[in-house]
């Protein structure tokens, strides 16, 4: 993540992801695109994006996807306690990861998967 500039976690092959590239570039952001699944963030990476957003990591996990089935997800804790284990399979399967997620320059941060997400970059 670059401090003051706009970052976008993107999945080029995601509607909802060029969507949200669509959306800033008709609205004049300047941004650089972060494509996770080939670059994927770290644990750490994935708390502070975590903290900016105000949320939880099973609550940006995609729960639908094969690989959350086969690891288990939906019978694991979501205490403080169980963060950690939801952390590292983030960091270890990106394509958990919902997208996109949106890091604003002023320090917010938003998963733009729907018109309302997208305004709040307005």
């Amino acid at each position: 993540m670059t401090s003051g500039q706009t970052e976008i976690w993107h999945n080029p092959r995601c509607t909802k992801s060029r969507n949200a590239t669509a959306h800033l570039d008709a609205n004049g952001v300047e941004y650089t695109v972060r494509r996770y699944l080939d670059d994927p963030p770290t644990v750490e990476e994935l708390r502070a994006v975590l903290a900016r957003l105000g949320k939880e990591p099973w609550d940006i996990t995609r729960t639908g996807e094969q690989i959350a089935k086969d690891l288990g997800m939906a019978s694991w804790g979501r205490t403080a306690a169980d963060r950690d284990r939801w952390l590292s399979a983030l960091a270890e399967h990106p394509k958990l990861i919902q997208r996109p997620i949106v890091l604003t320059a002023d320090g917010g941060a938003v998963v733009a998967r729907d018109e309302e997400s997208l305004r709040a970059l307005d």
